[in-house]
């Protein structure tokens, strides 16, 4: 808890037997109420691994639903369970668990509803191994959002993530893809929904074991990116009208 605000941690997974337990262990029990962990129809024994760590909550898909779709399990869940401030963590120990109390805080104080761990504040991308064509193409995807969107952030497509209750509630994100554009359609309607996003530095790691997606996967990423901030250019110009803003209500 934290002034009397439910805390979850959600872990979309897949095939993260092998560094599961490190994510866990580091995760602040003394913060956290609740875990849930969303296994997207592994090949390995995550979920088992899951259950046998003491993971409250163990939600497996009986067929592999994407990124997106994992990430709607979650959050859905999360609200049934009360949930009052969500942190999306990846147990591919690629960011630290050690910055869960820095993002609750400032979701806690109210000082920002939505809070991203970014891996360019501080080049801890670089640092941390980020693949150099990666970076120069999360750097001409920011730059193109930026504008396109008309909000500022360092970037947009961290995995680290943290919401309040009210925004999770206040967007549709059920209406998003499964596949890994999910992200930055999320961020899309947060900030047309008028929501106030921070950023704080997150040191990030890049290694055998953990999760990442190939060029041509990238290159897919990439294009659909574009087409989401163009998309919200068109809505915020109102020039056209797109479902996935509409807020969870139907309104």
């Amino acid at each position: 808890m934290y002034k009397n605000k439910k805390v979850v941690v959600v872990l979309p997974a897949y095939n993260a037997a092998l560094t599961l337990e490190k994510t866990y262990r580091e995760i602040p029990f003394d913060l956290v109420d609740e875990v849930i962990l969303c296994d997207d129809h592994s090949r390995d024994n995550t979920a088992d691994l899951a259950r046998s760590l003491g993971i409250q909550h163990v939600i497996v898909h009986e067929k592999n639903k994407g990124y997106g779709g994992n990430q709607k399990s979650l959050y859905n869940k999360a609200l049934a369970i009360g949930a009052d401030i969500v942190i999306m963590l990846h147990p591919d120990y690629q960011y630290t668990p050690k910055l869960i109390p820095s993002m609750v805080n400032i979701i806690g104080e109210e000082l920002y509803p939505v809070v991203l761990g970014s891996r360019i504040l501080g080049m801890g991308a670089l640092k941390g191994g980020m693949p150099m064509y990666k970076y120069i193409a999360n750097r001409f995807l920011t730059f193109s959002q930026n504008l396109l969107i008309n909000y500022k952030l360092s970037e947009y497509h961290t995995g680290y993530r943290a919401f309040s209750k009210e925004v999770l509630l206040g967007i549709n994100f059920n209406q998003n893809s499964d596949d890994f554009v999910f992200d930055n359609e999320m961020l899309s309607q947060i900030v047309y929904a008028g929501f106030d996003i921070g950023e704080v530095t997150c040191p990030t790691k890049y290694f055998e074991e953990a999760s990442s997606i190939n060029f041509r996967r990238s290159m897919k990423y990439g294009l659909g990116v574009l087409r989401v901030s163009f998309n919200h250019w068109l809505q915020r110009m109102g020039i056209a009208k797109f479902a996935m803003y509409r807020k969870a209500n139907g309104n």
